[in-house]
């Protein structure tokens, strides 16, 4: 084989056919990353839109005049901003013609107006009952799904959450001012029963929004999100003592006993780890601010003591309560399939309860002169629907909190596992829907702080039905 020299003329490479020639590869579609000033609008506007949800929960904070008594029957403030929270959402739904929901959650909202409808009908009186149609459609669909479509991503989910903290702390500073000058709620004798501005007259308001707001610290004093700044997890320790304090001067059994289950199901979803050393240190703040500084340790004490009491030697609210319980009970034996009607069970109360029952409880204090309340609710939102909606309204109603409590609690499970971000929006979500829960067993809706139930139900739905996946991409 010789090798060419370098006089020997080289001949042209051959050229490839046309047939053969690969056409030129377009030029890479880059997606174009936001300019500034459009993708700080597009946020700028998801947060607006949250406006009108966090002004439901911040009017709350508002003194209403005769608070919790018959003077201040009518909507308030909050009740007119989650209208015009809906109001928007649906504007936004119909500008953007897209399906926003899947199919599940759609038959879930659909099959409790369905229950709604039933009871309504088929109540003694449809027409009375229609206010109260309107009600649940309003705490039960319209808030939860306004907050779930109105959420975009975590951003807006801790502003909605931040405002339910700061709710919190206004009606905190407020109760515990009351306790510590004498001028809250009567309370065996005293005037010193923490109410914030809800009044006697609606004496869980103020325990409630406090609930709330500590669960919704909690789980950033436990594991605050890693791109936080450093003073967030002393602020939200500092929060949540400041609200335990603020909780157990309401003396509200109930917003105890949920508080403390929701707190611990937020704890233990931390981690072993976490869950060990928070127990350890809410020990030790308990022990400090109640043994330590007195902070109304003798009436907490003796209230405690009364949870376990109340089924050997029950006081006389207690009494009642039972009463109104086996009175639900039995207008729901009487029509088992529809119940008696929505705002039924105060035109059947008396024909269901027993002798025992007292023509109502005694309220004063919080500028609230003495008065009788009269006793128009269970006291307890299971047996309401129970007896108000019957079967029929308990599986659609209760059926769908149910769903948005598995379906969250499977949300937080899914994200710790794949290592998704805003798991601090799944325990606050868990948290709340596990205290709303857990309160319903002692209470039901009914007050200024009603419309909250709503929010906090809507924030569950929307970990749920949208986390990780949204939440990742903080």
């Amino acid at each position: 084989m010789t090798t060419p020299t370098t006089d020997a003329p080289v001949a042209p490479a051959p050229t490839a056919s046309p047939a053969y020639v690969a056409a030129p590869a377009p030029p890479p579609k880059t997606v174009p990353s936001p300019s500034p000033g459009k993708g700080s609008a597009a946020g700028a506007l998801d947060l607006w839109a949250l406006l009108p949800l966090v002004a439901t929960v911040l009017l709350l904070a508002l003194p209403v005049r005769g608070a919790g008594t018959p003077d201040s029957a009518g909507a308030h403030p909050a009740d007119l901003a989650s209208g015009v929270a809906v109001l928007c959402c649906l504007v936004r739904l119909l500008a953007r013609r897209v399906r926003p929901l899947p199919a599940g959650a759609v038959l879930v909202a659909a099959l409790a107006v369905v229950g709604f409808a039933v009871a309504t009908v088929t109540a003694s009186d449809p027409v009375a009952a229609l206010p109260g149609f309107v009600r649940y459609l309003q705490i039960f669909v319209l808030v939860p799904l306004a907050v779930c479509l109105t959420i975009r991503d975590a951003r807006g989910f801790r502003l909605l959450t931040a405002a339910l903290v700061l709710l919190a702390l206004v009606q905190g500073f407020i109760g515990i001012r009351q306790f510590a000058t004498g001028t809250g709620a009567s309370y065996m004798g005293e005037e010193v029963r923490a109410v914030g501005t809800f009044g006697p007259g609606d004496i869980m308001g103020m325990a409630t929004v406090v609930a709330y707001g500590l669960l919704a610290a909690v789980p950033y004093a436990l594991c605050p999100p890693a791109s936080t700044r450093r003073w967030l997890r002393p602020c939200a320790f500092a929060v949540t003592a400041g609200l335990v304090v603020a909780l157990a001067v309401s003396f509200s059994r109930g917003s105890w006993i949920a508080t403390a289950l929701a707190a611990l199901t937020v704890v233990v979803l931390t981690g072993r780890r976490t869950a060990a050393r928070s127990l350890l240190v809410l020990g030790a703040l308990s022990v400090v601010l109640v043994g330590g500084f007195g902070i109304g340790s003798d009436m907490v004490r003796e209230r405690l003591s009364s949870v376990t009491d109340v089924a050997s030697a029950p006081d006389r609210s207690v009494n009642d309560r039972y009463t109104l319980w086996e009175a639900a009970g039995s207008m729901w034996r009487e029509r088992p399939a529809t119940g008696v009607g929505l705002k039924g069970f105060p035109e059947f109360r008396d024909g269901h309860a027993s002798i025992g029952l007292s023509s109502g409880s005694d309220t004063e204090g919080a500028g609230q002169e003495f008065r009788r309340q009269s006793l128009l609710s269970p006291h307890n939102m299971y047996l309401l629907v129970l007896g108000e909606q019957g079967l029929i309204g308990f599986v659609t109603v209760v059926g769908g909190w149910l769903a948005v409590l598995v379906a969250s609690v499977r949300a937080l499970f899914l994200a710790r596992r794949r290592m998704a971000g805003a798991v601090d929006c799944g325990l606050v979500a868990v948290g709340l829907v596990v205290w709303q829960s857990v309160d319903f067993l002692y209470s039901d809706i009914g007050g200024p702080t009603t419309v909250l139930t709503g929010v906090v139900l809507g924030l569950g739905a929307w970990w749920a039905l949208t986390a990780p996946a949204k939440a990742a991409g903080e």
